[in-house]
């Protein structure tokens, strides 16, 4: 009214009396909103789900495992919540489901190579101690599973039931059954980037039962201390393993390429290796035929059968809950063990790279090679490359030709104008590119990690200016929590790499 008022008179006096209240208005509605959030970040110090939805609110983001306002499934676009739901399940359920394609005649036979462990094991008798450290460690604000058994109730009983479930676990062992309940698994599906419309572009996460995490926790813990013992695990291989991350992969892989490239020769390749749902491919079938080849015991494949055997899922999200899927492949993506089966899975993918060099870490592999010449240098590649993929087809893993890029790596020379193309065994060409984001580090054709920096820059710009526009509504400890959580792992991660 007073705007509208000002512009009528057109009177300097009513446009000023217009600015002063404006101002007075936005000052209130500032003040009102500081006080409001830093009620709600002094009410959630303790509870780090709540800390995080109300930062979320203040960007106006949605929650990535919000359910999509539309879902597209075989061409067909389907709005109704219920239907989304139901169609999400039956495409995560089967999402993994390789397809059989035919081997060119022209490639090589895949590698059969496969580890033999002449180290046996077998699962030992969990120990109370263990069970009750890891039920006092449970987080109590994490989601429960299907069964509604709540985090806290388990933690907060930790030294009463800590016995019984210890017995309930051995037991397990003995029989080679797992409870069928904790087999079912309430799967969210958060969006990864992309069409929102498209299922391919969202990544399930189980939410499984509390006791059989605490359960895997025990089980991965025999099974890792026993591969580390006994040298089990490829030494290209990264992923998953104690004392070994992103930043000691990604400074393994340049080490060899800058001294190939300064020392030795003049030229290096690369290429990067996608999968398409690699977690979800998993063959359960030829999974325990690899734990066989480790030595594992007739007990113990027996209990890994039956932890595969009845799996069922459904997807949960805003309040709603679709019908259960049978699930016969994949490992579930946040449990315990599907990262260690994962690993197992691919370790002997690393026999098959012949006269050029690999990298494992979970579902990122790097290829690369260098010589003289970078005729020498691409062949070399390419005829490892074609036996990576066989042996990728023969553990029915599917190259995701797309986002699979190659880059000549050359610190001098300057780049060949149309080099020779690495091809796929469908005959598709590979892209070249001057740039990959590799373990979370951009890595450049010249190693002068330009990109990296430039695009830390502009993350880093993001934060620090969302966190100066909104300084009034966080307490001292918002702020404390804030830098140390989102601003400094950006400086620090990888830093090592590039200084």
């Amino acid at each position: 009214m007073l705007w509208r008022s000002a512009l009528a008179s057109n009177s300097p006096r009513d446009m000023q009396l217009f600015r002063e209240v404006r101002n007075k208005y936005t000052q209130a509605v500032r003040k009102a909103k500081a006080s409001f959030f830093k009620q709600k970040f002094a009410s959630c110090s303790t509870n780090s789900k709540m800390f995080w939805d109300t930062v979320k609110s203040m960007e106006n983001k949605s929650t990535s495992s919000q359910l999509p306002t539309a879902l597209r499934l075989r061409n067909t676009v389907t709005t109704d919540k219920s239907t989304i739901i139901e169609n999400f399940n039956k495409h995560l359920s089967t999402a993994g489901h390789a397809f059989h394609l035919a081997t060119p005649v022209n490639c090589p036979a895949p590698s059969t190579a496969t580890r033999q462990s002449p180290h046996h094991f077998s699962f030992t008798q969990i120990q109370t101690a263990d069970v009750l450290k890891e039920l006092q460690n449970l987080d109590p604000y994490k989601s429960a599973g299907l069964d509604n058994l709540d985090p806290l109730f388990l933690k907060l009983s930790a030294e009463i039931v800590a016995t019984p479930i210890t017995s309930l676990f051995n037991l397990s062992f003995v029989s080679s059954e797992i409870p069928k309940d904790w087999k079912s698994a309430a799967v969210i599906p958060l969006f990864k980037g992309g069409d929102t419309l498209d299922p391919n572009c969202y990544r399930p996460i189980s939410i499984l039962h509390c006791l059989s995490k605490v359960f895997e926790i025990q089980v991965n813990k025999e099974i890792t201390d026993h591969f580390e013992s006994h040298h089990t695990s490829s030494a290209m291989q990264s992923g998953f393993r104690a004392g070994q991350g992103c930043t000691s992969a990604t400074l393994k892989v340049l080490n060899i390429i800058i001294t190939a490239i300064d020392k030795r020769w003049r030229l290096c390749a690369a290429v990067f290796i996608d999968l398409a749902k690699a977690f979800d491919s998993v063959n359960h079938h030829i999974l325990i035929g690899r734990l066989d080849s480790l030595g594992f015991s007739n007990d113990c494949l027996a209990w890994f059968t039956n932890y595969f055997s009845d799996r069922v899922q459904c997807v949960k999200s805003e309040g709603l809950l679709s019908g259960p899927l049978a699930v016969f492949i994949g490992v579930p993506q946040g449990s315990i063990l599907g990262q260690t089966l994962f690993s197992v899975y691919i370790n002997d993918v690393a026999l098959a790279a012949g006269d050029s060099l690999i990298h494992l870490y979970a579902d990122d592999t790097i290829l690369y090679t260098s010589g003289p010449s970078l005729d020498t240098v691409l062949t070399n590649l390419q005829t490892s490359f074609n036996a990576i993929q066989l042996s990728f087809r023969g553990l029915q893993l599917l190259l995701n030709t797309s986002k699979t890029k190659c880059i000549l790596f050359n610190q001098s020379l300057p780049a060949p104008a149309r080099p020779s193309s690495i091809t796929t065994l469908d005959g598709s060409d590979l892209e070249y590119v001057d740039n990959y984001k590799y373990l979370g580090v951009w890595l450049d054709c010249t190693l002068s990690f330009q990109t990296h920096i430039k695009r830390l820059q502009s993350k880093m710009k993001s934060r620090i200016g969302f966190l100066y526009r909104n300084k009034a509504s966080f307490t001292h400890a918002a702020k404390h929590t804030l830098v140390k959580l989102t601003i400094l792992p950006i400086l620090d991660f990888g830093d090592v790499i590039y200084k």
